[in-house]
């Protein structure tokens, strides 16, 4: 399932960004919507991140609060890029991307809007629900339950999701709520077109580990 929903498919193919559609640096101002809105308490943005002793991996754009005793799983594209890393936990899979937004915010209220019409033409039955940064996406579909988190910050849009068995819903729910507010984006400077995903960079033990694995 994409990020998005199919009614801006095609105008996210083009290689030329819509003027408005471009993210265009450093001298942009935040402004992000009152849904899915950051908070002073997280998720941070590089220039306000924690002075904390919460041990966090750098994935490039993203530096993530692994919990203890998860294990990472790599999603890559066909060309060896990275897709997402899943964060693989007792309750579900966890997994954090973050995007290039407009710098007047409000994205996530498009993309849940989006997302909820896709999961239901995929055959999910899903509900809105209001969390701690606004908008929030439940869904079930089949013996998966899905939850999907939106937060709006300074250029940037981080979404979250955890998909897992129905039982551990509120267990799931509570480690994706903690995993959002722990992350810190790392969005740069340059201009990108809004919903670009920031690239995610693997550390170098990692990379190793599964440039050997593809050579084996």
């Amino acid at each position: 399932m994409g990020l998005f929903g199919r009614g801006r498919r095609e105008r996210d193919n083009v290689d030329e960004p819509f003027e408005d559609d471009l993210d265009r640096g450093e001298n942009d101002e935040a402004g992000p919507g009152e849904s899915g809105a950051w908070a002073a308490d997280g998720p941070y943005d590089e220039s306000e991140a924690p002075d904390d002793d919460l041990g966090r991996l750098d994935l490039g754009s993203i530096l993530l609060p692994v919990p203890d005793g998860a294990q990472l799983q790599v999603e890559m594209e066909q060309e060896g890029a990275v897709r997402a890393v899943h964060v693989l936990t007792p309750h579900g899979q966890l997994t954090i991307n973050a995007y290039a937004a407009p710098r007047t915010g409000g994205l996530w209220d498009e993309v849940s809007a989006e997302l909820s019409e896709q999961l239901r033409t995929d055959g999910a039955s899903v509900r809105t629900a209001r969390g701690e940064w606004g908008t929030e996406l439940l869904a079930a579909l089949g013996d998966v339950s899905l939850r999907f988190i939106g937060v709006d910050g300074p250029r940037w849009m981080l979404r979250g999701v955890v998909a897992g068995p129905p039982e551990s819903a509120d267990a799931a729910g509570a480690a994706l709520v903690d995993l959002v507010r722990g992350t810190v984006v790392v969005r740069g400077t340059q201009p990108m077109p809004v919903r670009t995903p920031l690239p995610i960079d693997l550390p170098e033990a990692i990379a190793s580990h599964i440039a050997q694995a593809q050579e084996e």
